[in-house]
């Protein structure tokens, strides 16, 4: 790349110059195709789930499903040099899993206390699905039924028995 002293009489021949150069008619009657959305290439970065208890918050009001994204690098450095966590390491889980869920319910501020207020079954549920969702990159689980031992799997996310 070049640099270019710009002085005030010369900028708008510096503009004319690195400008993009303009579409033919052609161009401007074909819509431009819009990018792929992350989706339609593969990746997902935010899974459903549906708490097994749910939370109860101030009002009363249950709350089961919920969404969670996938961790960044940050996210999980950031708890280590929290000072909760560095008073009491079992902390680290709570402050993980504040960061990474998006929404319960109807509560898009999910913060540690909200985390703290869930029932144990429910953050055993979220560490359960924080480690399949980063490390296996699906919501999937391998079961074998205690009756006949057939081997089958179920989504994890939290759909309804009966639903795919």
């Amino acid at each position: 790349m070049r640099r270019r002293t710009v002085k005030a009489g010369n900028l708008e021949e510096i503009l004319q110059v690195t400008a993009p150069a303009q579409a033919s008619e052609e161009d401007a009657a074909t819509p431009a195709a819009a990018p792929p959305r992350p989706e339609e290439q593969g990746l997902r970065t935010e899974f459903e789930f549906e708490l097994p208890r749910g939370y109860v918050d101030e009002s009363g009001t249950v709350h089961r499903h919920g969404a969670m994204r996938l961790a960044t690098a940050r996210d999980e450095l950031r708890p280590q040099i929290d000072l909760r966590v560095k008073e009491n390491p079992a902390y680290l889980s709570v402050v993980l899993l504040s960061q990474v869920i998006t929404r319960v319910g109807s509560i898009t501020d999910v913060h540690a206390g909200v985390v703290e207020r869930m029932y144990a079954t429910d953050v055993a549920f979220l560490q359960d699905f924080y480690r399949r969702v980063n490390s296996e990159g699906h919501t999937r689980a391998a079961v074998t039924c205690p009756h006949c031992e057939g081997g089958f799997e179920v989504d994890l996310s939290g759909g309804r028995l009966g639903e795919s």
